[in-house]
């Protein structure tokens, strides 16, 4: 455990002192910010809660941003050491090759959180200090936490990506082929099967599950169809969200993308020829 910990802690270091961290941060205050003031104007508009327009406005930013956030910092944390040589002298040490993986998924992990944090957090400030009053300060909180774990299932699948080539070039361009698909190839690809379908084989119920293992989607459908007044407002933008949105489902769904691409991450890297 104490391994693990001075891996994770050196992770966290090694982000933040980086300036890819410091980037990543102000575009998110950057992005946050600008949404958040261009929110009032739709809210001011057709009387829609302001913080709720800023929640729906700062998921569709954390569902293109976030994963490719993680995946970048992510996906040469491996393949990158080994080409290095650093692995090999890292491995001298009393290390497993589990407390590595599990030790850079912390501290990467904590890296990116804590731009989430900061980044969406300068957007309540600006509310806060603007005197607005609203009822949907717990949904503001789900989306927070809900987009670090967003970004710890990307930071997974980095690393999950890593363990597998032998070339850094190799790796980066399968973490953005996999961005690619599961945040914008996916939904374009269901919509079509849907239109396609013409609503005979695709019912309600399975359109949903197909939302629902998808990690992106299942953000989506965590932050915009669980309050009443996010679901207002995201009706200005995007359909409305109903049935499985609701329930536990999506939260279990992207748990399951941090769990099992770590886990995966784990096997490769145990098998993997240095």
């Amino acid at each position: 455990m104490r391994e693990l910990v001075i891996i994770a802690i050196k992770e966290f270091r090694d982000g933040i002192r980086n300036r890819w961290f410091l980037g990543a941060t102000a575009a998110l205050v950057l992005f946050s910010l600008s949404l958040t003031f261009l929110g009032s104007a739709p809210a001011g508009t057709v009387g829609v809660d302001q913080l709720a327009v800023t929640i729906v406005s700062l998921a569709s930013l954390s569902v293109f941003l976030l994963p490719l956030m993680a995946l970048l910092l992510s996906y040469d944390a491996l393949v990158g050491e080994v080409e290095r040589g650093t692995m090999l002298l890292l491995l001298t040490y009393p290390l497993s090759r589990s407390d590595i993986i599990i030790g850079k998924f912390l501290g990467q992990t904590l890296g990116l959180g804590l731009a989430t944090i900061l980044g969406f957090g300068s957007a309540a400030l600006v509310l806060v200090y603007g005197g607005i009053e609203s009822a949907n300060w717990m949904a503001f909180g789900v989306l927070i936490g809900s987009s670090v774990v967003l970004g710890a299932a990307f930071v997974a699948l980095g690393l999950a990506i890593s363990a597998m080539p032998r070339q850094r070039s190799a790796a980066a361009a399968l973490a953005f082929g996999v961005w690619l698909c599961l945040v914008i190839v996916y939904d374009m690809a269901l919509l079509g099967a849907l239109v396609a379908d013409g609503g005979e084989g695709i019912s309600a119920p399975v359109f949903d599950m197909l939302l629902t293992v998808n990690p992106a989607d299942a953000f989506r459908m965590i932050n915009l169809s669980g309050f009443e007044d996010v679901r207002v407002a995201a009706g200005l933008v995007i359909s409305d969200l109903e049935g499985i949105g609701n329930g536990f489902a999506p939260v279990l769904s992207l748990g399951m993308w941090v769990v099992v691409p770590l886990i995966l991450a784990v096997v490769l890297f145990r098998r993997k020829q240095l």
